[in-house]
């Protein structure tokens, strides 16, 4: 079979991690609205019945993909109905991750190495696992966070796993140029979705923070139209731009002294 005959018989579909509740559902709706010439979404979480849920309030072809994707048996199934079904990934979302708020010496163990493995280990292991079934003028968009600009007290690990998507996702799109893939590292402030329920189980230190609270329909918008303007990072609100901004010009251990005070 010629190359020209397997992009013709070619499946295409977009895949969304994390894909069930907060930006990584917003992801789900607003792809399913606006993308075209696509065969089919397919949506990966831990999940099944809300995934299930989620698909039947959607107008395009649906995949449900009930996975762990911290479960190296898992990223092989996937690659595994990749190449079954003759896929090309028109478009990659990483939504999956999360954060707890804490000292390194509060939080346990487990805690924080379970955000390094789904935000940094799980992330790598998608993309990896999706990149041979790219081709030109794909796109790959990468949850980070704006936490990614400067370590974080109080926050540690999680800004940590964030600043370690951005800097993956940055070096990424070097190595792709050449296959013209672009890939976006999406970096909000604080948006108003579920997180803050897993963030917050040991107290509320995020007040301030929260005077900068953004939509997840907005966070998506613009990652979307970032993506499709081929752009290397995506950043919502015109205060986390500002921050952006100060953490490229102010020592990092001034900003991080700041933050120490501020949430301390």
């Amino acid at each position: 079979m010629t190359g020209k005959e397997d992009q013709i018989m070619a499946k295409s579909i977009v895949i969304i991690t994390g894909a069930y509740s907060g930006i990584g559902m917003e992801f789900d709706l607003q792809i399913d609205a606006h993308l075209r010439k696509t065969d089919e979404i397919w949506l990966i979480a831990r999940n099944r019945q809300k995934l299930k849920t989620l698909a039947s309030q959607l107008r395009n072809n649906v995949r449900v993909l009930a996975m762990d994707i911290t479960v190296g048996a898992q990223i092989d199934r996937l690659r595994d109905l990749l190449e079954e079904e003759h896929c090309r990934i028109r478009m990659l979302v990483n939504s999956a991750g999360y954060g707890v708020i804490g000292d390194v010496a509060q939080l346990t163990i487990q805690e924080q190495l379970g955000m390094v493995q789904l935000n940094c280990e799980a992330l790598t292991a998608v993309t990896r696992c999706c990149l041979p079934f790219m081709s030109r003028n794909s796109r790959i968009i990468q949850m980070a966070s704006s936490a990614a600009f400067v370590a974080q007290p109080g926050f540690a690990v999680y800004a940590a796993s964030k600043a370690y998507v951005d800097s993956f996702s940055l070096a990424l799109r070097e190595e792709l140029k050449e296959r013209e893939i672009y890939v976006t590292s999406v970096c909000p402030g604080p948006v108003d979705t579920p997180f803050f329920d897993t963030a917050e189980k040991h107290g509320s230190t995020l007040s301030v923070k929260k005077l900068t609270m953004v939509s997840a329909e907005q966070v998506v918008q613009k990652a979307l139209r970032d993506a499709c303007h081929k752009r290397a990072r995506s950043v919502c609100s015109l205060p986390i731009q500002a921050f952006e901004g100060a953490c490229k010009v102010l020592p990092h251990t001034l900003i991080a002294a700041v933050i120490r005070m501020i949430y301390g």
